[in-house]
């Protein structure tokens, strides 16, 4: 039997001991518990779904016997007797919850259990807590003596919240994932002696696809689902194959490949689709979370939609590269596509040089309103003479070029009688004025630069728009 300085010294410890301590009675719980069984009651679950209020009865039975300095201060209480007698205020609400998890933790056998809760301070605010129980060596037969200690988590659970909220209120999409069983499959590999993912994707195609499948997503956010169209997270998560499809194959299997070599963070553009099938243009960020990366089970994808930037990304180097008017190539393109030839030369190339007569005329007479209209009636004429492999350029003003690679000299003079008999088709759709061209070709040789073969074609284009003013003299 410990002496009188043993108890002291144990009171002591109790009393001043710097997390919260309580010394509680279960006995009435056990006694409601046994008349439950004497009742035939053999499932606490069932009783409980018809008696909710057994939760509440079997609180109020809890006898606190006594409690330590830190618990008086954590409950805000000026004393012990006044925590004491206003229990009610302290397990009530969200305490119900988590004392349903006790219950049946008693109900099963148990003499301890841990768990996560809420009770409150005397002046009202919740305090989230860590709860731990013990009935007491020599008590678990009547459960009189019950050890209780609460570790106070408020602080922590605030950062959490805060921290999810900062999470779901994202401007951008976040997304949680496990990667773990990618890590496995890996190990798996790599003890079959797969030394190159690459390599043994580019023979196994099928086993992107199957990495695929084992990510996890562990949570997304709000913008996610606004994003994807999604109703749900659980919508969203149940159609992931609407999403990452197509194109995004590709792209993943540069993941893997970097995710093999050791890289753990990157950054891809690529395409998904939303839920709509809307194609949407994002930027993909990747990383292995911190203390993860032997096992890759928290990985976090941010998404952003850089959709509206690539359309006008895409409308600046339309702009940089067409003529607005027409929708043709522009001079820039042209000159550009004769570099990249001459510089990878294969002959032949043949060159079309292209000049809408009248224009001024037009001009003067109907007004450039009706000019213009004549200069995209040569675009349609040139858009339906030559296929997408051969550059239509407009030069600037009544001038355009078109640049046949692989084309000889006689290919290129029975592409411009086909070209004469679009317009003679043109000219039936439209009224006044007339349509007409002067046009010339050239074919390169041998030592005979691109630039050269502009010319001759620019020379016989105007040699051809000679014999044209030569016979409206005639005429």
């Amino acid at each position: 039997m410990p002496d009188s300085h043993d108890k002291e010294y144990l009171v002591t410890l109790f009393e001043y001991a710097p997390i919260s301590l309580w010394e509680q009675d279960f006995s009435r719980i056990k006694q409601l518990f046994d008349d439950l069984r004497s009742q035939g009651v053999k499932s606490l679950d069932a009783h409980l779904m018809m008696h909710p209020e057994f939760v509440d009865l079997c609180m109020s039975q809890i006898r606190v016997l006594d409690v330590n300095l830190r618990t008086v201060e954590l409950l805000k209480a000026d004393s012990k007797e006044r925590l004491l007698a206003s229990l009610g205020q302290v397990f009530r609400d969200g305490m119900r919850h988590h004392f349903r998890d006790e219950l049946r933790a008693l109900w099963n056998g148990d003499v301890e259990w841990s768990g996560e809760g809420v009770n409150y301070t005397l002046s009202g605010e919740p305090l989230d807590i860590i709860l731990h129980w013990r009935i007491l060596p020599e008590y678990e037969k009547g459960w009189e003596r019950v050890l209780v200690t609460l570790e106070d988590i408020t602080a922590r659970r605030q950062a959490e919240r805060r921290l999810q909220s900062l999470f779901e209120a994202s401007p951008i999409s976040l997304w949680e994932e496990d990667y773990s069983d990618i890590r496995k499959y890996f190990d798996s590999l790599r003890a079959e002696g797969v030394t190159d993912l690459q390599a043994y994707l580019d023979g196994h195609p099928e086993a992107a696809l199957h990495c695929a499948g084992m990510i996890k997503v562990l949570d997304v956010n709000q913008r996610t689902l606004d994003l994807f169209a999604a109703d749900s997270k659980e919508h969203l998560v149940s159609n992931l194959g609407k999403v990452f499809r197509d194109e995004m194959g590709t792209h993943f299997a540069k993941e893997l490949v970097d995710l093999w070599n050791g890289r753990l963070m990157y950054e891809r553009e690529g395409i998904n689709y939303s839920l709509n099938g809307d194609p949407i243009n994002i930027l993909l960020n990747f990383r292995i979370m911190p203390g993860h990366e032997d096992d890759f089970s928290w990985a976090l994808v941010s998404i952003q939609d850089i959709t509206a930037r690539k359309k006008a990304e895409e409308y600046l180097q339309y702009l940089g590269t067409h003529d607005v008017m027409t929708g043709l190539f522009n001079r820039a393109y042209f000159e550009e596509t004769i570099q990249k030839l001459e510089t990878n030369r294969t002959d032949p190339v043949s060159i079309i040089i292209v000049d809408l007569n009248s224009l001024k005329k037009t001009n003067d007479s109907l007004g450039h309103r009706a000019g213009d209209k004549l200069i995209r009636r040569v675009a349609e004429v040139l858009i339906a003479g030559f296929n997408g492999d051969q550059v239509v350029a407009r030069l600037g003003g009544d001038e355009f070029a078109v640049v046949l690679p692989g084309r000889d000299e006689a290919e290129a003079e029975e592409m411009l009688k086909q070209l004469q008999t679009l317009i003679d088709i043109n000219n039936k759709y439209y009224r006044e004025p007339i349509l007409s061209l002067s046009a010339g070709s050239a074919a390169s040789k041998p030592g005979l630069s691109l630039e050269k073969v502009i010319q001759l074609a620019d020379d016989a284009m105007y040699g051809n728009k000679a014999e044209h003013h030569h016979r409206r003299k005639d005429d």
